[in-house]
């Protein structure tokens, strides 16, 4: 990753070297774009390779998208991207203005969020007693993703990665239907070119398809290849016209440039992390628990003379 082999050299937080790059690829998506696609855009701007991309934090996903998304609230910290709750990055006003010119202006930027944070823990809590020292630690000492925050995540990974795998495609099917697919069916067969079950995506009452899916549970490490899509395309080939690859592993690059390549049916990729939030979304195993956490930004303003 670009950055990281001069991380010794650099100061500041690794996740700062996106700063930049988040910046100018929403300006090139017009302003706003959904997390799943800044994200790829960024990875493949800064030609972060598959060996890093599979580098897991402690929740079970990728350590380098994680940075990624502390780089994102860093910036919506700043008002330079919007707080969305909708998975949908927006640049504010401000943010469309700003250019980021380079590492220390971008460690310029850290440190100022940081100096921020400080004076309005200190000024809310004066009346309070003394304050304690706000721990600094970063993505360079913790994992959590600031989008998803918990336990949960890594706990429901291992849950997916060590059920056996008819169990996992049963999960699949599950999931599926709860996703709004019809007539989804587990075919239960050796030797079909990967495809696991089938099931009807009904859009209305006029137009449905046929879709395949194939489930892989893969470990931490374990990357879907391109040649997997090719084999999967390949086994829809006569059959349908839509697939879907479930992993509880990753994809490579190849694998994800291979399932939009030009020419051929597109094919749809969940990895791991996906999963997790498209569990969240449908709320399938999962149980919401609702609390509150204080905003100190919003009242930062009204601090201000």
């Amino acid at each position: 990753m670009k950055g990281t082999k001069k991380k010794n050299m650099r100061k500041g937080p690794e996740f700062i070297q996106f700063f930049k790059p988040i910046v100018e690829i929403l300006k090139s998506l017009d302003g706003s774009g959904t997390a799943g696609e800044v994200v790829d855009m960024v990875i493949n701007r800064m030609n972060i390779s598959d060996e890093e991309l599979a580098v897991q934090n402690k929740n079970g996903g990728s350590r380098v998208k994680n940075q990624v998304h502390w780089a994102r609230q860093y910036l919506v910290d700043y008002n330079v991207i919007d707080n969305s709750a909708r998975g949908i990055w927006s640049l504010t006003p401000f943010g469309e203005k700003l250019e980021i010119k380079n590492h220390e202006h971008a460690l310029q930027i850290f440190d100022e969020i940081q100096a921020n944070r400080k004076k309005t823990k200190s000024e809310v809590s004066q009346d309070d007693g003394p304050v304690a020292e706000e721990d600094e630690k970063t993505d360079e000492t913790t994992d959590s993703d600031p989008d998803l925050p918990g336990d949960y995540q890594a706990k429901l990974i291992s849950l997916l990665r060590n059920m056996p795998p008819s169990g996992f495609e049963k999960l699949c099917q599950r999931f599926l239907r709860e996703s709004g697919f019809k007539n989804v069916k587990v075919l239960g067969k050796t030797g079909d070119g990967g495809i696991d079950g089938e099931g009807l995506l009904e859009v209305n009452h006029l137009l449905s398809f046929k879709v395949l899916f194939q489930s892989k549970k893969y470990g931490p490490n374990n990357s879907v290849q391109a040649h997997h899509v090719r084999d999967f395309r390949g086994a829809m080939q006569g059959r349908a016209d839509k697939g879907i690859i479930i992993t509880t592993g990753t994809f490579t690059k190849g694998a994800k440039a291979e399932a939009v390549r030009d020419g051929v049916p597109p094919i749809e990729l969940i990895d791991a992390e996906s999963l997790v939030e498209l569990f969240e979304k449908i709320e399938l195993g999962l149980k919401p628990v609702r609390t509150w956490q204080v905003d100190e930004i919003f009242f930062n303003q009204f601090y201000e003379d």
